[in-house]
């Protein structure tokens, strides 16, 4: 059998607050670990029946940008829901959300609010 693995290091300050985020994976395209500024994992736990979630971002990451990604993040999770159990009217209703938030996003960046 083959196994994937992900590995993710995080270098902390010394208020543990990220400073450094760096991921690697056995299927990548890299052949070292590569610098981000943000990452989301969540994990389904099939016993207690909730997610277990970790989200870290790094001292670096605009406002902006964690806007971006968050949207990108739920867009992303409206696919997954249609892949994965086939249910188009809630995937479109998370895509609209996902949508909606995009055109403020892009109305905020053109009226010079980056870090609001």
């Amino acid at each position: 059998m083959k196994k994937s693995s992900i590995k993710i290091d995080v270098e902390l300050d010394e208020n543990n607050v990220p400073e450094k985020i760096l991921w690697d994976a056995t299927d990548g395209p890299f052949d070292q670990m590569q610098e981000t500024h943000a990452f989301s994992l969540s994990i389904w736990d099939p016993n207690q029946l909730n997610t277990l979630r970790i989200d870290l971002w790094d001292k670096e990451m605009p406002v902006d940008q964690m806007k971006r990604f968050c949207i990108d993040t739920l867009g992303g999770m409206a696919q997954t829901l249609l892949n994965s159990t086939g249910d188009e009217e809630m995937a479109s209703d998370i895509k609209a959300l996902a949508d909606k938030m995009m055109r403020r996003h892009i109305e905020e960046m053109e009226n010079g609010k980056k870090e609001a």
